[in-house]
């Protein structure tokens, strides 16, 4: 009997799945959102809300984890699927990224730094580089104890973005995860999905995506930064 298990019927119907999934846990986080950013003093003194913001957390990393797949399914299994890289102001991706995170990290008494120049142009992904970003935020505020700093710069000819936390900082496994996934390999190693490295394996396709004049881009983990603790790097050519 013909194996069915790679058939296209089925990751179809996966990818349909996924999207169902993304659009119904999109709906309950911004419901959240809005009760949050709702709430008042007395409302942020009441037991529910730090489950509340728990909760939009849990469902961001999840609609994070959905909208990676379908990306990822998006490249793989339908090489049609639009790469769409243009110039743009840094100043909007950093902005649009915080944006996405006021809510939640103001739910949990996080502060956000960020750090950029106001005419600094770069081509790149809109969509995929505000996801990816979003995501290492969201993983910076299970590990930071109270401050992001989301800093972009031009380095020796590459952008460089780098989301920084104050925590304790990635043990050594964890940094050569992201050695791994930029080879091409999955470690298992608990980073952004908890489970199988999807964030980085996803962040280093998406990296690599980004090419010019036979450079490409790339990501890594790292400790130290101003603010001591651990630091996910992303550099675009």
């Amino acid at each position: 009997m013909e194996d069915q298990a790679g058939s296209p019927e089925l990751f179809l119907f996966l990818a349909s799945t996924a999207h169902d999934m993304k659009n119904s846990i999109s709906v309950l986080s911004g419901t959240l959102e809005s009760l949050l950013g709702n709430a008042d003093e007395q409302d942020a003194n009441h037991p529910a809300y730090p489950r509340m913001a728990q909760m939009l957390y849990q469902t961001k990393r999840l609609n994070d984890n959905l909208m990676q797949l379908l990306a990822l399914y998006k490249q793989v299994g339908k090489p049609s699927y639009p790469f769409d890289p243009h110039p743009q102001r840094v100043s909007e991706l950093v902005q649009q990224v915080a944006g996405q995170s006021k809510v939640l990290l103001a739910s949990k008494g996080i502060t956000l730094q960020t750090e950029f120049s106001d005419d600094l142009i770069w081509t790149f992904d809109e969509d995929l580089i505000i996801g990816m970003l979003a995501h290492a935020i969201n993983n910076a505020v299970r590990y930071t104890h109270d401050t992001i700093r989301v800093a972009v710069a031009e380095k020796d000819g590459y952008l460089e973005v780098r989301v920084e936390d104050n925590g304790a900082g990635f043990p050594e496994a964890m940094v050569q995860a992201g050695v791994s996934a930029m080879n091409g390999a999955t470690s298992g190693v608990d980073f952004m999905t908890n489970s199988s490295g999807l964030g980085l394996y996803f962040a280093s396709e998406v990296a690599k995506m980004h090419k010019h004049r036979q450079r490409g881009g790339a990501i890594r983990l790292e400790n130290g930064g101003p603010l001591g603790g651990g630091c996910f790097v992303l550099t675009l050519p």
